[in-house]
Order: C-alpha cells, then sequence, then structure tokens
C-alpha cells in the first residue's frame, strides 16, 4: 500500500506527456493527489490523465505552453478553477534544441525560453495561489548538467538553462523559506525517456555508451526520477529547500 502523502491535495506537473513527467503525474495520483497535467503535446498530455483515471485517480489536461506567459496564466488558473487550490507543483517541462550544437541563435533563445524562463513563470503564477492556502512545495527539473558541461556534446542552450534553473530555485527558496514554502531541483542523469530509448534501439555503439555513461552500470527508468520528485514534493522532506537533488547513478561522483 503505497503512502498517501497528497491525499486532498493539488499537484501541477508540467510536461506531463511522457518520461519523468507522466510517471510523476502517475505517481501523485497513486498517493492520494489531484492533478493538473500540462503539455503541448495533448494527446499524449490526455493519455497520462486516461492512465490516472484507469486508476481510480483524478486529474485534469491543460494544453500549455510554457515558453508563453498567457497559456502558463490559463494553465494555473484554470487548475485552481478546477481544483479550488494549489500545494504541489513539479516543473518539469524542458527541451534539448538539436540546432544547439551549432551555437544557433533561435536554438538559443527557445531552450532558454522553455527551460528556464518557463519555469520562473510557472513559480510567478503558482506561488501566490500556494500562500493563500498555506504554503505548499515545488520541484523545478534542472538536470546534471545543470553543475557540469557535456564533454561529449556541445550544449550551451542546455547547459546555461539547466545551471540557471538551479540559481533560479536557490533564489525563489530563500525568498519564501519563512512563508512554508520549500522549493527544490531535480537533477536526472540519463533516463531512460522515449529519445534515448530510440537512440539505444537504432545503434549498438550509442547503446553501450549510454548504458556505461552512469557507474552503476545502465540508465535511469523514468520512476525512479519521478519518486525523487515527488519525495521532495511531500511532507517527508519537509526540512529541505534550497537543494539540488541528483539523481544519476553516480555519474557526479566520478
Amino acid at each position: 500500500m503505497l503512502e498517501q502523502w497528497f491525499e486532498g491535495k493539488v499537484a501541477l506537473v508540467t510536461g506531463g506527456a511522457d518520461g519523468i513527467g507522466r510517471e510523476a503525474a502517475l505517481l501523485f495520483a497513486r498517493r492520494g493527489g489531484m492533478v493538473a497535467v500540462a503539455d503541448v503535446n495533448s494527446d499524449a498530455g490526455e493519455q497520462t490523465c486516461e492512465m490516472i483515471t484507469a486508476e481510480h485517480g483524478t486529474s485534469a489536461f491543460f494544453h500549455t505552453d510554457v515558453a508563453s506567459k498567457d497559456s502558463v496564466a490559463r494553465f494555473v488558473s484554470g487548475a485552481v478553477d478546477r481544483f479550488g487550490r494549489i500545494d504541489v507543483a513539479f516543473n518539469n517541462a524542458g527541451i534539448t534544441d538539436p540546432r544547439d550544437d551549432s551555437w544557433d541563435d533561435a536554438a538559443f533563445e527557445r531552450t532558454l525560453a522553455i527551460n528556464l524562463a518557463g519555469v520562473n513563470q510557472c513559480m510567478k503564477e503558482q506561488i501566490p495561489h500556494m500562500l493563500r492556502s498555506g504554503g505548499g512545495a515545488i520541484v523545478n527539473t534542472s538536470s546534471i548538467h545543470g553543475f557540469i558541461a557535456n564533454p561529449a556534446l556541445f550544449l550551451p542552450a542546455y547547459t546555461a538553462s539547466k545551471h540557471a534553473v538551479i540559481g533560479l530555485t536557490k533564489a525563489v527558496a530563500l525568498q519564501y523559506a519563512k512563508d512554508n514554502m520549500r522549493v527544490n531541483a531535480l537533477c536526472p542523469g540519463v533516463t531512460a525517456t522515449a529519445m534515448i530509448r530510440q537512440t539505444m534501439d537504432r545503434d549498438e555503439a550509442a547503446r553501450k555508451m549510454i548504458e556505461g555513461h552512469a557507474p552503476i552500470g545502465r540508465v535511469a527508468d523514468p520512476r525512479e526520477v519521478a519518486e525523487a520528485a515527488i519525495w521532495l514534493a511531500s511532507g517527508a522532506a519537509s526540512f529541505i529547500t534550497g537543494h539540488a537533488l541528483v539523481v544519476d547513478g553516480g555519474f557526479l561522483a566520478q
């Protein structure tokens, strides 16, 4: 029997259409929460909600582009209209732009608009509602590349955005530390998202390289990373704020 960490609470998840976001949405619901799922992919986002419904959970989908202030505002206000409050937010939506390795200006602007400005805008909209409910917990997705640069790939925009998410998280955590608000960052290593699985299935050499990336000898399952996210968001992590939790199979320990 799963602990009902989020009984009677409302959780918002961006990037909830697949991967870590989908697994987190499912876990929030399994642990008693009502879940507002946001993504630009409406079909897959609706599917996440259908999966929650099939397990007798409660959720609603909101088509959301986190790079748009208006879209984020509609998502957050819509979630409050639907569920009455916000207790938890997992700001997980993010991208890697394929043009990033060529130092492309459009790729840089798009990556920061989604990975950094999107997280910032989500928190600006979420926190006032959380404060009215007496506080809450936010988890923002960064990456191990919030600590290092990738020695094999030149990804300036992605690396800059993920470093900045950690700094933003710390600043907001300190600003609201006395208001019963906790704000933390999640920093995954290589995770078996759809894109990573496709690469591993297509190229044997790439599969071996990816599997050998972490000392643990494999990539993370999205649910393993999602478990860390919802733990940070739960009362079990009640004295943790301003922290960047690494979930990387030992990679940064090397």
